[in-house]
């Protein structure tokens, strides 16, 4: 290895990938720029062996690239790369002068094989261009060197720019019959299931005969060059007699080599006695046999990958969920039907950046958010619906925003609320006359201390219930946005009055408070009784499940134009396949102490609450070490 390739591409993260992940370790020296103006300039001094040129780039954009270096150096591969993947920009790009054709997203196998296709069609020029000048050198002219050169350069661009592949193939064998001046000419696939040679393409055959024709590969010459993968050439004055199925004076033949192994036989012959096919013949015949084989592994490539993409493209169009893939620049590399309807996404959309096709704002927030980690929300469309939207970063491609319409369950969440919150405020009336009467039986003579139990347990109940009550209330008034009223409000005098209000639970319990509440932190506009139950709701969850001896701390922090609330505790923790369910209605921890109670609404309430004030609020917890849970919440503006 150790040949030299230049990377043009304006993703820097697409040049540090294939540079640092997959030629450097595979022994090539890599250069790499960014816009195709310094490309050029670099092309020219540098004189790589390979160049990898991206599509869109500043300045000068790569088919445009290949096309200008290509007047100067015809004979330096260049591969070119982009992210539309059209048959039409494919035709352009070999018929510039391409060498290979990638579409993004590729791996690094798929990568490797097309430089090292693009170097060996670039060795076999070079040994045509030399043993073609040493074959010459006493008889032939510069120019008329020079001319065959241009001509095989040309031959190869045509027949890496045609995606028909038989037309590829029989424009293969016409150009090796006319460059070694031949009579005829074959070319020979191995059918593997078979094991017989059957003639793909030919010249100055008879039609029935090349479509009929069979071969097998054993005790045939074109069964040798198959074994050894080496060529053979005779005349008639060979030691070895040529046979074949017809009299020729002098053969050729070469093998076809695609992925490691041979795939076929380029060959040419002349049947008349007269000119003999010579080793620079065979050098030609190679280079051609080359481009065959270049053009045989792209057609299977392409095809494997159009049928990818067209399957790919099926389910995208037929699944009800949105779909949005972004590049690294957030420009749309895909879009399905469901994600463009939705969104009212303006046409045409491949390849666009997404400020030119979408204007949804929480759309494009979410793409645009920092940080790689996953992120998801609820985005309201404007037909009404909700979708959980759900944004994955994808290495070497970008990120990926999956839309899931939960429409539906919004609703049933909301017939829910409204049947708790009617059954709740229907049961207040009979509760508060059983906490009466239980409280009227002693005035009405003597009871015993078994019954006095019985009283008091019937009580304890009847106020657990009520609590329970009270939370659904409180949840379904918040959730119905009736709590409407908003003052700025000092978080730390909220926060301050909660503290006060558990600190002799937490004395009790032997829990130690630690208070970190600065008095200069900006006002939240806020509902006061709101946020102070908010605060209390995450202290008091703190208090009860930290054990004695334990420390709860709560601090609050300005940042940016946020006031961040953090409350921890040295308590047992969370589980990670409880947390995600740890703010939904009645759900307790699995690990929660049996002599701690509670309803499973206190967080459900904290929840509804940050969001009614466009805040967030999550969880960091692991087991045995404790959980902190954080608040984030809009400061007002000065």
């Amino acid at each position: 290895m150790g040949e030299t390739i230049l990377i043009a591409d304006d993703s820097a993260e697409i040049r540090k990938f294939l540079e640092q992940t997959v030629l450097m370790p595979a022994g090539y020296t890599v250069y790499s720029v960014g816009d195709g103006m310094s490309a050029l300039t670099l092309i020219r001094e540098l004189r790589p062996d390979v160049v990898l040129a991206d599509q869109h780039m500043p300045s000068l954009k790569g088919l445009d690239l290949i096309r200008r270096v290509k007047r100067d150096l015809p004979m330096l591969p260049m591969i070119l790369m982009t992210a539309e993947g059209s048959e039409a920009l494919a035709v352009d790009a070999m018929r510039a002068g391409a060498v290979d054709y990638l579409v993004k997203p590729f791996d690094a196998e798929h990568l490797l094989a097309a430089v090292g296709r693009a170097l060996a069609a670039a060795r076999r020029g070079t040994d045509v261009l030399k043993a073609q000048a040493e074959a010459r050198a006493g008889a032939q002219s510069l120019e008329h060197q020079l001319h065959e050169l241009e001509a095989l350069a040309h031959i190869g661009r045509t027949v890496t720019a045609m995606l028909d592949l038989d037309q590829v193939l029989t424009t293969v064998v016409e150009s090796a019959v006319g460059l070694t001046e031949a009579e005829e000419g074959s070319l020979l696939l191995l059918d593997e299931e078979s094991g017989e040679l059957t003639m793909r393409a030919s010249m100055n055959f008879d039609d029935e005969f090349a479509r009929t024709f069979r071969l097998r590969v054993e005790d045939s010459l074109a069964g040798q060059v198959i074994a050894t993968g080496q060529p053979v050439i005779l005349d008639e004055g060979a030691p070895q007699k040529i046979k074949t199925s017809y009299l020729v004076h002098s053969l050729l033949y070469v093998p076809l080599r695609a992925r490691g192994r041979t795939i076929g036989v380029l060959g040419v012959d002349n049947r008349k006695a007269g000119r003999t096919l010579t080793k620079e013949d065979m050098t030609v015949v190679m280079a051609m046999a080359d481009y065959a084989a270049i053009a045989i592994e792209n057609a299977r490539l392409f095809n494997r990958s159009e049928s990818e993409r067209v399957q790919l493209e099926t389910i995208l169009a037929q699944t009800e969920d949105g779909v949005i893939v972004v590049d690294a620049e957030n420009r749309l590399l895909l879009i399905n039907r469901s994600a463009a309807e939705a969104l009212e996404a303006h046409e045409p959309l491949v390849g666009r950046s997404l400020v030119e096709t979408l204007e949804h704002p929480q759309v494009l927030a979410l793409l645009r958010a920092p940080g790689n980690a996953p992120r998801r929300e609820e985005i309201e469309l404007k037909d009404g619906r909700v979708v959980n939207a759900q944004r994955t970063p994808i290495e070497g491609v970008g990120q990926a925003l999956v839309m899931q319409d939960i429409t539906h369950l919004k609703e049933l969440d909301r017939i829910k609320s409204e049947f708790v919150t009617t059954v709740s405020h229907d049961l207040r009336s009979p509760l508060t006359a059983i906490l009466g009467y239980v409280e009227l039986i002693d005035r009405t003579g003597p009871i015993n201390d078994q019954q006095r139990e019985f009283i008091r347990r019937v009580g304890s109940s009847v106020e657990q219930i009520t609590a329970l009550i009270s939370d659904l209330l409180d949840l379904g008034r918040i959730e119905a946005g009736l709590d409407s009223a908003r003052e700025n409000t000092p978080l730390t005098v909220l926060a301050r009055y909660a503290v006060e209000t558990l600190r002799n639970t937490a004395d009790m319990r032997k829990v130690t408070l630690e208070v970190n509440l600065p008095e200069d932190l900006p006002l939240v506009n806020g509902d006061p009784i709101r946020l102070r139950q908010m605060i209390g709701n995450l202290l008091d969850n703190a208090v009860k499940y930290t054990p004695a001896g334990g420390h709860v701390g709560i601090e609050a922090v300005a940042e940016a134009d946020q006031v961040i609330l953090r409350i921890t505790d040295t308590g047992p923790g969370i589980s990670p396949a409880d947390q995600p369910y740890l703010f939904d209605k009645f759900f307790r921890a699995s690990n929660a102490p049996d002599d701690v109670s509670g309803t499973g609404l206190g967080l459900s309430i904290v929840k509804s609450i940050v969001d009614s004030h466009n805040g967030r609020i999550w969880v960091d917890s692991a087991l045995g070490k404790g959980s902190r849970f954080t608040v984030v919440l809009p400061a007002v503006a000065p």
